[in-house]
């Protein structure tokens, strides 16, 4: 009930899931970097405090207490942030409280780049930007993409690729998804 919905109840009948992920985690680094200073800096001034000082103690204490509580909820937000990519468009769904459900076109589509610094070779993430026919979309630039070459590689696929392969390889995962589906409900009977 509270929970946001999954990606894939966004999906028509007629779509097929080509790509699900997440963020890649180190979208998370900053985030860490600042809690950690934080906490650290609440410890430092409530040891350097006189006993006499209590309240003021308590005060960093319950500021440490909120700092957790702050990027346990950035964790909850990146862990719901999801992206899908259909063979007919990018959903990505994101939101702990409110969700938001950001979609474009794969015919939209014109031109595909995307980056890696030095720290996204390390750890393997990349931003991927998505130029389309004129005009700025909601998923222009996705940034911490885990994985971006693969990701580049299945949308030029997609977006470039020859459709009448792709029909077919379509039709042959539903139907081998059909055969274990059937597969399955005699086992359990």
């Amino acid at each position: 009930m509270f929970a946001p919905r999954d990606p894939d109840e966004y999906l028509l009948d007629t779509e097929r899931r080509v790509i699900r992920i997440r963020r890649h985690w180190a979208c998370l680094g900053w985030n860490m970097f600042e809690a950690i200073a934080m906490i650290a800096i609440c410890v430092m001034i409530s040891y350097i405090l006189p006993p006499a000082a209590w309240v003021l103690q308590n005060i960093l204490w319950y500021v440490a207490f909120a700092v957790v509580l702050w990027f346990a909820y950035k964790v909850i937000e990146w862990w719901v942030e999801r992206l899908v990519v259909t063979d007919k468009r990018f959903i990505m769904t994101k939101g702990v409280w409110t969700t938001q459900v950001l979609m474009m076109p794969i015919t939209k589509v014109t031109d595909l780049t995307y980056e890696r610094t030095f720290g996204g070779r390390i750890f393997g993430y990349g931003t991927m930007v998505v130029e389309s026919a004129g005009q700025i979309q909601a998923l222009n630039r996705i940034h911490y993409l885990p994985n971006p070459e693969e990701f580049y590689d299945t949308i030029s696929e997609l977006v470039f690729g020859d459709k009448q392969k792709q029909a077919e390889r379509f039709s042959m995962i539903k139907a081998q998804r059909a055969a274990r589906g059937n597969k399955r409900k005699k086992a359990v009977r």
